[in-house]
């Protein structure tokens, strides 16, 4: 395992847009028993209710979303580029079909009750605050169904989750 130290909130600088959009992040969720992961390149990072927060957003059919939706706690993990091909892998293959952790050979750490990846350099945990599924009549913008949602993926919306930030944790 390797050594996490708490990060300050206030002493945070990076690029939401360059971190979640073009590097990726794996979304980590589960208990002792069982973990699982998947790769996402949307969401966001700011301040509502009055708590630091994070922003998720999770396809109905995707595993991980039954870990989020039974789980308190989610996580966070960004990885240097050396990573890429696992966070490609946890993005196609399915935890129901295989077990990623023992495929891939990342490993999962725990803080508190939290699950987060061990390789990762930045770890950001989160306590489910909101679990707001999207529908068609949430979009004003027509083309949002067009583009994101047509094709084999039709129907299978999101449901965005907002997570207090209870903690960064760094290399």
């Amino acid at each position: 395992m390797h050594q996490f130290q708490p990060y300050p909130m206030d002493l945070l600088e990076l690029n939401p847009f360059t971190k979640i959009s073009k590097e990726w992040m794996l979304v980590a969720a589960g208990n002792q028993e069982k973990t699982n992961a998947m790769t996402a390149s949307w969401g966001g990072l700011g301040v509502l209710w009055g708590k630091n927060a994070a922003f998720i957003f999770v396809r109905e059919n995707r595993y991980t979303k039954e870990f989020i939706d039974k789980e308190a706690y989610f996580s966070c993990n960004f990885f240097d580029k050396k990573f890429l091909n696992d966070l490609k892998y946890f993005g196609i293959v399915s935890g129901r079909q295989e077990d990623k952790f023992k495929t891939s050979g990342l490993t999962v750490g725990w803080r508190d009750k939290i699950p987060y990846v061990d390789e990762g350099n930045f770890i950001i945990l989160c306590r489910n605050m909101a679990a707001v599924p999207l529908t068609e009549d949430h979009f004003l913008d027509p083309e949002i169904k067009n583009q994101w949602y047509s094709g084999k993926d039709d129907g299978n919306l999101h449901t965005m989750y907002v997570g207090e930030i209870v903690e960064v944790l760094a290399r």
